[in-house]
């Protein structure tokens, strides 16, 4: 067992280079991932399960110790995201199936990996796993219904399905896990640490996936859709930090709230573009994915290090 958590511990740490290494590895080689496409649903049921299997009550005392906070990140996640997703969309002209993936981008909760990337940052850790939860479990509603008010324009979207679709592939697993938590807490305490392996497989498997059926609309637009997803994630942390200074949260507070806004479920919107749109419709949650976890470490990294300045220079001067 020490060595499954030692090895998923690694895992965890490099998830961003198994995420590069393998979308370029489909990108050129797309025949060695093309049979992941029809399990895309499954792998992320499985790493919401994982999800559920973490989550306890405590994770959601936040809510109620900082609801201001809580409210601040959710309502951030739903609103920032999705209005520069609409504007990007616009203004860069996109083909209709790339709007809508991007719109569907930013119309998912955050990702599992922001409460990652706010611990190393040394922001409010708790405050992150609040959000990813309640953000995760508003998703049902809230994603098609802001599919539909902002991608219809493009191309029709049926809510109805979207909203069974996540139900089944989010909802469904993530009860589940907290279910089997609280009937077998001390089996689950013993294994929960080989979740992280799990969940940058599932990431993994589901960027080739949708990399490796899309190589040609890569080659054509690759470019075009990645400038638009580095705008997105950037302008998302960017204004989910300056959202919570302007609203006076402390610092650990505004990173964790950054990074919640501005980091996306992309495996999420990746399986609901492959089931209710086009594989085309993919491609933005693919690189966003990619993206995401070279963004996010580096943010994280610097903030880190910008912390144990300030504790430093605090220590010093007390001393």
């Amino acid at each position: 067992m020490k060595t499954l958590e030692k090895v998923s511990n690694f895992a965890g740490s490099t998830f961003a280079i198994w995420v590069i290494l393998f979308a370029c590895l489909s990108f050129f080689f797309p025949g060695g991932f093309t049979w992941l496409a029809p399990y895309i649903s499954l792998l992320l049921g499985i790493i919401m399960f994982g999800m559920g299997l973490t989550l306890s009550v405590s994770d959601f005392k936040s809510v109620f110790q900082a609801p201001k906070s809580v409210l601040i990140a959710v309502v951030a996640q739903f609103t920032i995201m999705p209005l520069l997703a609409l504007g990007l969309a616009l203004i860069f002209q996109l083909p209709p199936e790339v709007a809508v993936g991007v719109i569907l981008v930013g119309c998912c909760p955050g990702g599992t990996a922001s409460n990652v990337m706010t611990f190393l940052a040394k922001g409010n850790t708790a405050l992150s796993v609040s959000v990813t939860a309640v953000s995760t479990l508003l998703a049902p509603i809230l994603t098609p219904a802001l599919t539909l008010l902002l991608a219809s324009q493009w191309l029709p979207v049926s809510a109805g399905d979207m909203f069974l679709s996540i139900v089944q592939i989010v909802l469904v697993p993530i009860v589940l896990g907290i279910v089997v938590r609280l009937l077998f807490r001390k089996q689950v305490e013993k294994s929960v640490a080989a979740l992280p392996l799990v969940s940058v497989v599932g990431i993994v498997g589901v960027a080739a996936a949708v990399v490796s059926t899309n190589t040609e609309a890569i080659v054509t637009t690759g470019l075009l859709i990645f400038s638009v997803v580095v705008l997105h994630n950037v302008l998302g942390l960017l204004l989910g930090f300056v959202l919570a200074k302007l609203l006076r949260l402390d610092f650990s507070d505004q990173k964790a709230v950054s990074i919640e806004v501005g980091m996306q479920n992309s495996g999420l919107a990746a399986a609901l573009a492959s089931a209710h749109f086009s594989p085309v419709a993919a491609v933005p949650s693919a690189l966003f994915s990619v993206w995401h976890n070279i963004s996010g470490p580096i943010l994280a990294t610097w903030w880190g290090k910008r912390s144990e300045g300030d504790d430093s220079f605090q220590d010093k001067k007390v001393s």
